[in-house]
């Protein structure tokens, strides 16, 4: 009986294994479509703090201060 019970529990424990294979590429590429998202924000947040940075400048150039 001993001998039955430990191939079961070898399949299961491969069967584990292979289910927690096959769903972490998805947990990856969330990660990963999140990275992008926040890399693309990062992006536009800067991209506005340059133009504010110019609009400032060039304010400044003709004599207006703030």
């Amino acid at each position: 009986m001993r001998s039955a019970r430990r191939p079961m529990s070898r399949a299961g424990l491969i069967a584990v294994c292979v289910l927690l294979l096959a769903g972490a590429p998805g947990g990856c590429a969330t990660t990963q479509e999140t990275a992008a998202r926040k890399q693309a924000e990062s992006k536009r947040i800067l991209e506005k703090r340059e133009l504010k940075r110019k609009h400032r400048q060039t304010g400044r150039k003709r004599g207006q201060t703030r």
